[in-house]
């Protein structure tokens, strides 16, 4: 064969970067400018709310221009300074969304920069040990066959048709144990960039260069590039109603307060309009900016913490889903279950030895390669030290697994061992003119009752015995079900194995509920029911025949150990291949809407606080009578709007770690969460400005600032 030579392919191949911490200095700096950057009007629109600060912003910077030739409508300090911190409010909420969206850039950043060059092994033919010819990765294209030995890269995403190889991933998933891959089952899945430690595979090439897992992961984590989410657009129209409804309240109090000017000049009275510098400061203090400048940032931080957890999520919208969710599907195999059914205990047949039986299993399972095939012969070895014999040796034929016969084994000459379904044998044996034994059929319905797998063994026309293969249910599981449980989830268990099999694993496992012999047509079927009744529905799974269900569910988690095909239709794909990562996703999405709430009800409550602050100062002068209203006292009408202006800015700085890392995740009911929002962030939304504007009026007040 001939030697590969390299070309240019760009494929990433060590483990990630290390994770930036929130204000690393590798994301401050590049933040602040894009926070620079972000003034720009088209970029602004975004945000209707904080586009209605930038507009003050530069009105108010216009009047203080005006005022600096000695025209304006108040002294031309006190309008320098309210533009000056019109201004930051509009640069601080640039800083949270760019902060946010810095962490994303990084993150994609550090998998760009693990790139090497490589050379695909072409297969002429999809069989090893025919020819190959070297290949750059760039010009494969789906359907091409590769052969990848010891060694060597994966140059692009397949499926494994031949062969199986240990592949270190630690690329993708930061994990340093290998993992297998092999043809068939749901673990033949491979992606470009994992390097194949042992052993070779034959793989056929199933995306194109630029639309592999490696450039979809790329991508996806771009937050910058997200969409809205359902919620946030309900939200972001909220917010826009309140600030039209606080903008035409602002615009009307002018005219209110030019003809009370008007009418107490005529009675004698001077008094002073209210100026457009002062409109502006009190509709920029009034309209939810707190809210409308973190919300951008809250989102990408959410996708962000997704990618820290070792998810892919395709959207924002499927992380915010992952907070709503109330109905969890999990496939059996591979997610409640270790995936891989083992040996567990040989059952003998009335006047057969236990270890009889172990040989004769041993020898069916001599040439069969499959997991459980595996595990018959290492579990035969290990009580009885039977040692795996030769097939050539023995002179033996080996019988593989059919659709048709549901059975496997070997024939020696004349001698025919066969293992297979219960009622496989049991047709198999009466077939020959045999009976079944009854303590067989007893032994069966224990071993299915304890949720294990029966397996029965014959030799030629006698029954040897059965083989349990039990499915290992996933180390704290249970607890991790209790959990959502309290989270108001209900967890479903499908699987295709009988009523009794199911019945006994889910017990163990501790689901709600679960779906037995179940199709891809009533797995499709189930989720949509659940929708139908309202409910939000996500399902993990990984092997090709979760597909259709992972495309109808509202969050589709797959496992980065799965087929291709779940990986496609998944909106999110756990790297780890952990079913019970989805309890940190619905809790990430949760800490998404609950971070989005807790800041929204800070937001309002903090505007009726500065109601307090801002109005009694500004129609003082036309208003005396207002004075009344001035409960915290403060030094003057200047010194009483500058304080609201700068505690209105800088209260999104002191958020944006609040809304970066989210608010802590409590497991609790709507009801009971609505109630602590409202103490917690409510009462401290009051509370808080109160303290820091007098805070703030008494700091300029001792340095005469205004």
């Amino acid at each position: 064969m001939s030697q590969a030579t390299p070309k240019e392919m760009t494929l990433f191949t060590n483990p990630p970067a290390r994770k930036l911490s929130m204000f690393d200095t590798q994301l401050l700096a590049p933040a602040i400018a894009d926070a620079f950057r972000k003034l720009h009007p088209r970029t602004q629109l975004r945000s209707p709310v904080m586009f209605v600060v930038y507009i003050g912003s530069i009105i108010t910077s216009l009047l203080a221009a005006q005022a600096l030739t000695g025209q304006g409508e108040a002294p031309a300090g006190f309008i320098v300074a309210a533009a000056v911190w019109l201004w930051f409010t509009v640069l601080f909420a640039n800083f949270a969304e760019a902060l946010a969206e810095g962490r994303s850039k990084a993150q994609a950043a550090s998998l760009r920069s693990l790139k090497q060059t490589v050379t695909a092994k072409k297969l002429a033919t999809p069989k090893h040990g025919t020819t190959w010819l070297p290949q750059p990765a760039l010009d494969l294209r789906k359907g091409h066959y590769i052969l990848v030995e010891a060694g060597d890269v994966i140059p692009i995403d397949g499926e494994v048709i031949e062969g199986v190889a240990s592949v270190d991933e630690s690329a993708i998933t930061g994990e340093s144990a290998p993992v297998i891959r092999e043809s068939g089952g749901d673990f033949s899945s491979v992606t470009g960039g994992t390097r194949v430690l042992s052993d070779w595979l034959v793989v056929r090439v199933t995306a194109n260069p630029g639309e592999t897992f490696l450039d979809r992961m790329i991508s996806m984590v771009e937050g910058a590039k997200r969409q809205k989410t359902p919620n946030e657009i309900a939200l972001t129209i909220l917010l826009v109603a309140l600030t039209i409804v606080f903008l035409v309240v602002t615009v009307s109090l002018l005219p209110f307060s030019l003809f009370s000017v008007s009418a107490a000049g005529a009675a004698g009275v001077v008094t002073k309009p209210v100026t457009i510098t002062v409109l502006i400061a009190l509709l920029v203090c009034l309209i939810p900016t707190t809210i409308g400048g973190l919300l951008s940032a809250i989102g990408v931080a959410g996708m962000s913490r997704m990618m820290q957890a070792n998810v892919i999520a395709t959207s924002g919208r499927a992380v915010e889903a992952a907070g709503d969710v109330d109905v969890l599907l999990l496939d059996k195999t591979g997610t409640i279950t270790l995936g891989n059914r083992q040996a567990a205990a040989f059952v003998p047949a009335p006047g057969v030895s236990e270890q009889q039986l172990a040989d004769v299993a041993q020898l069916a399972s001599l040439a069969d390669d499959t997991p459980e095939g595996r595990s018959i012969v290492v579990l035969a070895k290990q009580k009885f030290n039977i040692r795996e014999r030769e097939m050539a040796v023995l002179n033996a034929v080996f019988v593989p697994f059919t659709a048709q016969t549901r059975m496997s084994g070997i024939d020696i000459g004349s001698r025919a061992i066969r293992k297979g379904a219960a009622d496989t044998v049991r047709k198999y044996v009466e077939s020959l003119g045999q009976p079944y034994p009854a303590e067989i059929a007893r032994s069966v319905d224990d071993i299915s009752r304890r949720g294990s797998t029966p397996l029965v063994v014959v030799d030629g026309q006698r029954v040897m015995g059965v083989v349990e293969l039990k499915d290992i249910v996933k180390g704290g599981i249970k607890e991790r079900f209790a959990e959502l449980r309290r989270m108001g989830i209900k967890t479903v268990m499908i699987t295709g194995d009988n009523q009794l099999t199911a019945a006994a694993i889910a017990a163990e496992a501790g689901v709600d509920d679960f779906l037995a012999e179940a199709t891809p047509e009533d797995k499709l079927k189930l989720i949509r029911q659940y929708q139908a009744e309202g409910r939000l529905v996500a399902m993990t799974g990984d092997g090709t025949n979760d597909a259709p269900a992972l495309a109808q569910a509202d969050v589709a988690v797959a496992m980065n150990s799965g087929t291709q095909a779940a990986k496609e239709a998944g909106n999110m794909v756990d790297l780890d291949s952990n079913p019970t990562k989805l309890l940190e996703i619905v809790e990430i999405g949760k800490q998404m809407l609950m971070t989005r709430g807790s800041l929204t009800t800070f937001s309002i409550a903090n505007d009726i606080a500065k109601y307090f602050a801002i109005i009694p100062a500004a129609f003082v002068g036309t208003y005396p009578q207002l004075k009344a209203l001035d409960i915290m006292q403060l030094a003057s009408p200047a010194s009483a709007i500058m304080s609201a202006l700068i505690f209105n800015a800088l209260i999104i700085v002191v958020l944006i770690p609040l809304a970066l890392k989210g608010v802590q995740y409590r497991a609790i009911g709507a009801v009971a969460l609505l109630r602590r929002n409202l103490l917690l962030y409510g009462a401290g939304g009051i509370i808080l400005p109160f303290i820091g504007i007098k805070a703030i009026d008494l700091l300029l007040a001792a340095f005469n600032l205004v």
